[in-house]
């Protein structure tokens, strides 16, 4: 972020706002079956990456994903759910306090900044988030720090090499602007540039995967095409959801 301390902190009280706002408008998704939840749930190995782990989900939204983690018979040793949004975090709690989960450990924080020493976590989740905060790159560095050497990262970002990208920048020539639903921030991604900026940041990326493919309509939710999502090895390249496994390397003597 540019500009002054103010300025910076300003930005961040009026961004914080408006998720606040957009999360204020939803449910909790309990279910955690959107398609970035199932292509993370597809690739989990949950009898390596949760039992007795320490787990980090951050910017856990609504909490139902964080709750599904929870509740997985190979349980996690512990598991904190963070989120930018004070509205997001309070439904989560509510929504786990009636689950019966107790062991979640809630937070209010920022991916940029996350308030946990280096190399605390096992395992860690984002889902749909680096897109939506002013520098992806420091979002990052800062999940690379906290993973423990050995641990691995479950990131899952929309790659706009795609028709929605294409309607981006149709959008862009006809003078609008794109948005998700009213989200204040909506960086572009493309999967390669992500997967580079995962290597910057000193992970080794282990599995690539991608699906969701889309007619956008101008004033119409857009048309899925299921019938794109195969060949995986290479629809996975354009499709719109996208999840990378990367892993911390191992300290060398």
């Amino acid at each position: 972020m540019r500009g002054s301390r103010e300025e910076r902190t300003a930005d961040a009280s009026a961004a914080r706002d408006r998720y606040d706002a957009w999360h204020g408008r939803y449910g909790v998704d309990a279910a955690s079956d959107a398609p970035w939840h199932r292509l993370v749930k597809a690739r989990l190995d949950p009898a390596q990456d949760l039992r007795g782990r320490r787990v980090l989900e951050i910017a856990c939204g609504r909490g139902g994903f964080a709750c599904w983690l929870a509740s997985w018979p190979e349980r996690p040793l512990a598991v904190v759910a963070a989120d930018f949004s004070p509205t997001a975090v309070g439904k989560a709690q509510k929504h786990a306090a009636g689950m019966g989960l107790t062991t979640l450990r809630w937070e209010v924080g920022d991916i940029q900044a996350i308030p946990h020493p280096d190399a605390s976590f096992d395992t860690v989740f984002c889902c749909e988030t680096i897109e939506h905060v002013p520098d992806p790159d420091a979002a990052l560095k800062e999940l690379a720090r906290v993973l423990k050497p050995g641990g691995k990262l479950y990131l899952t970002s929309p790659n706009y090499f795609g028709p929605l990208g294409l309607y981006r920048i149709y959008l862009r020539l006809t003078g609008r602007q794109f948005t998700e639903e009213g989200q204040p921030i909506n960086h572009p991604l493309l999967l390669w540039h992500t997967l580079a900026r995962l290597r910057r940041a000193g992970l080794e990326v282990l599995a690539v995967d991608g699906v969701g493919h889309y007619l956008p309509f101008p004033g119409r939710p857009p048309i899925e095409l299921p019938a794109l999502n195969r060949p995986r090895w290479l629809m996975r390249w354009v499709a719109l959801h996208s999840l990378a496994v990367a892993r911390k390397p191992t300290r060398r003597n």
